[in-house]
């Protein structure tokens, strides 16, 4: 797929395709709009009749129909032109480009200056456009024996400010987000077998090769001098071996601390001892989306040349039933000296968080967040439209907040106090890996890890169970079953307030 900006009168241009777009009127008895002023008038009986609404995502194809040098025209609803946001336009121009797959041609052209007519708009705009249309083309098929083959489709932003240097910035900076979230999705996507620890540190140090990235690798001898308990006692279980993958970016000064990320790196999760259901059971593949999605946070830092130190830690392992897999009951003791009892073994990603965490307090950063797949109870509160996240610093919930606005990705703060640290107090050890009290599991199980960040580092948790894959019946730019790559988009922006 190519996409780009192209600086030219639309009426000029000769494509298969068109697409313009539609907008409905905040007032109840008032007929849509087409953004393109000769088509409004073409298409004036369409909306006259209402078949053309301006409904958010709605997608109206006129096939044949000939109009100056474009075969096809598709009309595709913004919504209601007040509440239009750069949400609402990457979710429309991923319609469009499912319209424009559907009519088979191989390029397409985009009238951009459509959707806005305030040039404050237009970067943000610009970069939701790209970031849509990229996402949206992204096809996980690799394994398939015969496969079918995705057709190349050229699709062309055009606009009268594609020479603004805003709106350049802009489309470039889309492009490396929405193509670095892809490669997230990918190593999300990848089944267990094609996606082990080691393969999974490979192809982060396959993807840092010219980025000006630092990527180091722990294997199992290393993780064990490192005393990384929690790592390990997971891992045994297993026949793969576990890593540790240390990915650095130094774009300021030495002496500036660095914006610490930490993934779950989870490969392949089957609840080790304490089982899982067999029913869904292979969607613990995604179990390390927490870790992709650092990975290509670390990724877009790096391309986009963010003036911060950033270090990107992810622990990754599988949780298999195997002879010296760790018993419920068993103790482990931390990186940073805490023991804890694991009562549960499927309740393991907080244990491998656990060290990543006391690594990452030993770095000294400005702020600490994580990324893990870590609770059903997140699904059963926030379902798949909302990435809940814990923080007891006000000052990082309110940077939370904006690079969420920025983003578009959706957050909710989700509580966090002394009691639910109470509750995961242990009988036989420092603390036991499973609340002793009922309910409030993601919270009692951010304050687990909340035991392994040092004291007055800012330091946010983002539990993505529900967000990190199949949330395609939500968002249009998104696979329906397969990996999000969700919290790229925000983490970047967090990591821009720290710059």
């Amino acid at each position: 797929m190519a996409f780009n900006l192209l600086n030219k009168d639309i009426e000029t241009l000769t494509c298969p395709a068109l697409v313009v777009f539609s907008k409905s009127s905040s007032q109840k008895d008032k007929l849509a709009k087409v953004t393109h002023s000769e088509l409004n008038k073409k298409l004036a009986a369409c909306l006259e009749e209402k078949s053309i609404t301006g409904k958010h995502q709605e997608a109206v194809t006129f096939r044949e129909i000939n109009y100056k040098g474009f075969r096809h025209v598709i009309v595709v609803g913004l919504g209601k032109e007040n509440q239009i946001d750069h949400e609402s336009v990457r979710q429309s121009v991923a319609t469009a480009f499912e319209a424009v797959k559907a009519l088979g041609v191989k390029e397409a052209a985009l009238h951009f200056d459509g959707i806005t007519s305030s040039k404050k708009d237009a970067a943000d705009f610009t970069k939701a456009t790209v970031e849509g249309l990229i996402l949206t083309s992204y096809v996980f098929n690799e394994l398939m024996s015969a496969k079918k083959e995705e057709k190349e489709i050229d699709v062309h932003i055009v606009t009268k400010l594609a020479a603004d240097k805003a709106v350049k910035a802009a489309f470039n900076e889309g492009v490396i987000l929405a193509t670095c979230t892809n490669f997230s999705r990918r190593l999300g996507d990848m089944p267990g077998n094609l996606m082990t620890p080691t393969i999974l540190a490979d192809s982060a140090v396959d993807a840092a090769k010219g980025t000006g990235l630092k990527v180091t690798v722990w294997d199992k001898a290393r993780i064990k001098k490192e005393r990384m308990g929690g790592l390990l006692g997971v891992s045994n279980g297993s026949a793969q071996e576990p890593r540790f993958i240390i990915m650095e970016y130094k774009g300021a000064a030495a002496s500036k601390k660095p914006v610490v990320f930490v993934g779950k790196g989870l490969t392949f999760d089957c609840g080790g001892i304490s089982i899982k259901p067999s029913a869904g059971m292979e969607e613990m593949k995604f179990d390390m989306c927490g870790g992709a999605n650092v990975i290509g946070t670390l990724l877009a830092i790096a391309k986009l040349k963010l003036k911060i130190n950033a270090v990107g830690l992810v622990a990754s392992t599988e949780n298999l039933v195997g002879p010296a897999a760790t018993k419920p009951g068993d103790v482990h003791t931390a990186r940073n000296g805490k023991t804890f009892e694991v009562n549960n073994t499927d309740a393991e990603g907080r244990l491998i968080l656990a060290d990543a965490l006391s690594y990452a307090t030993e770095l000294e950063p400005q702020v600490i967040v994580d990324a893990a797949t870590l609770t059903g109870a997140m699904v059963v509160a926030l379902g798949n439209t909302h990435t809940g996240y814990f923080t007891r610093n006000s000052a990082l919930k309110n940077k939370v907040e904006k690079a969420a606005v920025e983003s578009g990705e959706w957050v909710w703060n989700m509580p966090l106090v002394d009691f639910h640290v109470k509750d995961m107090k242990g009988t036989y050890a420092d603390l036991s890996n499973i609340s002793a009290g009922k309910g409030a599991g993601s919270a009692t199980a951010a304050a687990f890890l909340e035991q392994f960040v040092g004291e007055g580092i800012p330091w946010a948790h983002f539990d993505i169970a529900g967000t990190g894959w199949a949330v395609g019946n939500r968002l249009p730019y998104c696979t329906k079953k397969g990996a999000s790559g969700v919290m790229v988009r925000t983490f970047v922006e967090l990591a821009k307030q720290h710059a």
